[in-house]
């Protein structure tokens, strides 16, 4: 592999191996990552939702939660993330009947050496899955798409807002 490409691929080491990146002699700043993502279903998958009529529960109460213990369960889920001492995690859902479906929004914020952006991508992806885990009875067909990092601060890399109108499946 080309030595250029390796050296910009932070998590390969010189041989192409995978590694965890050091980051013990950079400073802590303020970390903050917003990501979304979105689950489209049936108006009437959506409907029963919204009125409370799944066998489940509270649906969005238990997927917002969920996103939160997502975010900070990151570094077990992702091979090279560190684990951060999180200081927020907010986890907004949003209806959205253009969709139809919702708009999920992940914020998370930490003081630390690295970046937090997996971890807020993690919490809107956990919240969607959560959300069809508890109404799939309702409908098999709902789709999660447009996982997104719509901005993040702090670091040595300074900040990034994602485009309008961009977006990345994944």
């Amino acid at each position: 592999m080309d030595t250029d490409i390796l050296q910009s691929l932070t998590h390969l080491d010189q041989s192409g191996n995978a590694q965890m990146v050091d980051v013990t002699q950079k400073p802590q700043t303020v970390r903050r990552a917003i990501a979304s993502c979105e689950i489209s279903m049936r108006t009437t998958t959506l409907d029963a939702i919204q009125a409370g009529n799944t066998t489940k529960g509270d649906v969005l109460g238990t997927a917002r939660l969920a996103g939160i213990m997502a975010a900070k369960q990151t570094h077990n889920l992702i091979p090279m993330c560190h684990s951060l001492n999180l200081t927020s995690v907010d986890v907004k859902i949003s209806l959205d009947e253009n969709i139809p479906g919702y708009l999920i929004e992940a914020e998370v914020k930490t003081k630390a050496e690295t970046g937090v952006e997996m971890e807020a991508m993690t919490a809107a992806s956990v919240t969607a899955l959560t959300i069809y885990d508890m109404a799939k009875a309702l409908e098999k067909t709902m789709v999660i798409s447009n996982v997104r990092l719509i901005h993040k601060s702090g670091g040595k890399s300074g900040s990034f807002n994602a485009p309008m109108g961009a977006y990345c499946d994944i």
